[in-house]
């Protein structure tokens, strides 16, 4: 190996693009390069990275265009001056719940790669099916509602799994594939997941999965650190599930995410001039490589405002409900990545901006809307904290969250009594009370959903009510003013509301960060000590908001009740048309 510093690879392999970074032991990127399915990929007629099936609600991605990728992107890597004798570690992120189905011949294959062909001449038929569903797919109705009926509803599925049943989950998506596809399915010797694909590539052998990936696919059982036999045997459509077992590796899944899986195969050391003692560490989801990215620590909260919202905090509590998406952190023993996503979110936001905005202002489009939004009381109320309170939904998209069609509903709510009417023109104007509205409707939302899995903090904070100690705000919402004022008001963080800024990067930055761990920790050093003591937060990091404030914080416990009435008030109404 070199005496050079070493270096540190983490790749991100998700719908459009696979991206790449090579960071050094301080955690300072040195190189960055990128694939774009659509303007790069040549022989594949995709569509921002995928293609589809609009008969049967398909879409997936064909295997050889990845392996044509990771060939360019290593180029691309030379090409920018990187050394690959230097590199220690490997690491990756890949788009969850995708599935990839091997061949007996495919995995020969793998493990005896030559250097003069590419990947994709040697692997394009490596497959006993040459795609990969993308989390986009929606085919698999049928086989949700089995999963979600075999336990005996999706409430017990959640709490064994995780999450409910998901049309992108790889367990319904398995089953799909056995049903439509029997004989490919007899043909798979192996099945992995894009993270474990990803780290097969570069291991030369099929690598195990993710201790975090593993729990989006609606077949591990969380609680007891295993696969769920009855869910096997739903998936395989038999009691015998040793056929499943061995397709998935079912002995081999890490509870080390910073596990050494083995060197990197000989084809990158001929072909590209890595040194053969590269350790090659698990791969993860993109969406637990986020919270890498920070590194988040327990009780964090990253709120992502782009055209749909995803909360995702570190917690040592484990209460799943089918509402919300649990998984095992990627690193840390003991903490749980809670998820929530929403597919309302910027464009929701943005239809009242635009309801708002004066002819005058449109090359300053938030303008109006910030302000708006800022000069309204919290809830459109009086300063008595019991006076009615304006709380609406807002979905320009049908929601999954609640599970309800496109549509706008407000109500006014009484905490007192908590009544709750229709508003009319005589009690909400239209549209300056959405703006403020629309905001605390996302928020609350979050709000709701996350309040047991917060605490008062201790020390000299003790006195506070549970709540994050920080909000994170990413996204193009993160540059919103009156935004990350409002977060900080409904969701609190007593230390702030802070938006993080790394770049389009953050899921091969979080997988370099991994990668950089699993060489150089100290025995039982964990994730955050390591590259926390390392981590230039200034570096990524500004406050923008006050979190917490005493008196309007305690005022949207209340309306976090309100909205769960709205919403209920809501579904029943769904279901009487």
């Amino acid at each position: 190996m070199t005496d050079k510093p070493p270096l540190y690879l983490g790749f991100d392999l998700s719908t459009q693009q696979l991206k790449g970074l090579a960071v050094n032991s301080n955690l300072k990127a040195e190189h960055e390069v990128k694939f774009d399915f659509d303007a790069d990929a040549r022989g594949f007629d995709v569509k921002k990275g995928v293609l589809t099936n609009e008969a049967e609600n398909e879409v997936f991605a064909p295997l050889a265009m990845w392996l044509q990728a990771i060939d360019t992107i290593l180029q691309r890597f030379k090409e920018d001056g990187v050394d690959f004798g230097r590199v220690r570690g490997i690491s990756g992120a890949g788009m969850q719940h995708g599935s990839v189905y091997w061949s007996p011949k495919g995995e020969r294959a793998l493990e005896s790669l030559g250097s003069s062909q590419s990947l994709q001449e040697q692997l394009g038929e490596a497959f006993s099916h040459p795609y990969s569903p993308n989390w986009q797919d929606a085919s698999t109705q049928k086989q949700c509602d089995a999963f979600d009926g075999y336990l005996g509803d999706e409430t017990k599925l959640a709490v064994i799994t995780g999450s409910k049943a998901h049309h992108r989950f790889t367990g319904p998506q398995i089953l799909r594939f056995r049903m439509k596809y029997p004989e490919r399915y007899e043909q798979t010797s192996r099945i992995c997941l894009v993270s474990s694909f990803l780290a097969s590539i570069f291991l030369g052998k099929i690598a195990p999965f993710d201790i975090s990936d593993v729990c989006g696919m609606n077949l591990w059982d969380i609680n007891a650190g295993a696969w769920d036999q009855q869910l096997l045997s739903l998936t395989a459509g038999s009691n015998d599930t040793s056929d499943l077992k061995h397709k998935l590796g079912a002995a081999d899944v890490p509870e080390d995410g910073g596990a050494f899986l083995g060197n990197i195969s000989s084809y990158f050391v001929e072909r590209y001039g890595f040194d053969r003692s590269c350790a090659i560490a698990p791969s993860t989801g993109d969406n637990p490589s986020t919270i890498l990215a920070l590194p988040l620590r327990p009780l964090d909260a990253i709120v992502s405002l782009g055209t749909s919202t995803t909360f995702l905090m570190s917690t040592p509590y484990y209460k799943p409900n089918p509402a919300v998406h649990f998984m095992n952190h990627p690193t840390t023993a003991g903490l749980y990545m809670f998820m929530l996503c929403y597919k309302n979110g910027g464009l929701a936001r943005e239809q009242v901006r635009d309801a708002l905005l004066p002819s005058s202002e449109v090359s300053r489009p938030w303008q109006r809307f910030d302000q708006v939004a800022s000069s309204t009381p919290p809830l459109g109320q009086s300063p008595d904290p019991s006076s009615p309170m304006k709380i609406g939904l807002f979905f320009p998209r049908p929601e999954i969250v609640p599970n309800v069609r496109a549509g706008t509903w407000r109500f006014i709510y009484k905490p007192r009594t908590n009544a709750l009417t229709a508003a009319d023109e005589a009690t909400w104007k239209q549209p300056e009370d959405d703006a403020r509205a629309i905001i605390e409707s996302q928020l609350l939302s979050l709000r709701l959903r996350s309040r047991d899995l917060v605490k008062s903090p201790s020390g000299p904070n003790a006195h506070l009510p549970p709540q994050p100690r920080r909000i994170y705000l990413v996204g193009g919402g993160s540059r919103n003013a009156a935004i990350a004022k409002i977060a900080g008001e409904v969701l609190g963080g007593w230390e702030g509301v802070y938006r993080l800024d790394v770049g389009e990067n953050a899921c091969a930055l979080g997988a370099a960060y991994k990668a950089v761990w699993s060489v150089e920790r100290e025995a039982g050093q964990s994730f955050e000590e390591l590259i926390g003591a390392r981590w230039k937060e200034a570096d990524f990091v500004e406050k923008i908001a006050e979190g917490y404030q005493e008196g309007i914080f305690e005022r949207y416990g209340p309306a976090a009740e309100g909205l769960d009435l709205v919403e209920k008030e809501v579904l029943e109404g769904e279901k009487n048309q």
